[in-house]
């Protein structure tokens, strides 16, 4: 029991600190909303994670390869958007505090950009899916408690990330520019990548 506890936080870490979609996104809205707004956005793959899960676990292992090739191909599409969005909004800097976005628009678009990250799918499938199943084949409370420590532990180590985002951002309007246009690269970049990698599994 103890074993799937510690890989469950461990790998929730491991997970957190990579660079991805997802912190990129977390990124740019610490900076444009502030960590109130954007703490929410950290439980956004409670609710993307769900489908994943079920997809790999039960799905993914018997579809055609492509079909992580297409996620990945409207998750480039998806992220060059967001990017899009994050360029047009230099201009207007200054009023980011005062910006109307719905929260729950801001969280459907967390999920989004969950539901379309390649991570979650090659995570469930290479990793954790495997580990999860071995826990449960065991007792249904080592499944239980794999899951817990897993997502307990993203979300507190995504929340302290937003936090040291939104330190940063608060330094001023010149230093959130900087800010916003490294978000705006992050997303360039990985939407470019996702997209090459969906087209090279046609190739």
């Amino acid at each position: 029991m103890i074993n799937y506890f510690i890989f469950g936080i461990s790998y929730a870490f491991a997970a957190v600190i990579q660079p991805g979609p997802f912190q990129a996104f977390l990124f740019s809205n610490s900076i444009r909303n502030g960590w109130r707004r954007t703490i929410p956005l950290v439980f956004a793959p409670l609710i993307s994670d769900l489908p994943v899960i079920i997809l790999v676990v039960f799905i993914l292992t018997i579809v055609p390869h492509f079909v992580l090739g297409i996620l990945q191909c409207l998750g480039g599409i998806f992220l060059l958007f967001l990017a899009f969005k994050g360029y047009k909004s230099l201009s207007v800097v200054d009023d980011y505090n005062n910006q109307d976005l719905s929260k729950y628009a801001n969280l459907f678009r967390a999920v989004l950009v969950n539901i379309f990250n390649p991570a979650p799918y090659l995570a469930w499938s290479l990793i954790m899916g495997p580990v999860l199943i071995s826990a449960l084949t065991e007792s249904m409370k080592n499944g239980i408690i794999l899951l817990i420590s897993f997502y307990g532990s993203m979300i507190i180590y995504s929340s302290l990330m937003v936090l040291l985002f939104s330190a940063a951002g608060n330094l001023g309007p010149r230093v959130n520019r900087i800010l916003i246009v490294i978000s705006v690269i992050a997303f360039v970049v990985f939407g470019i990548y996702q997209l090459w990698s969906g087209i090279s599994r046609f190739m």
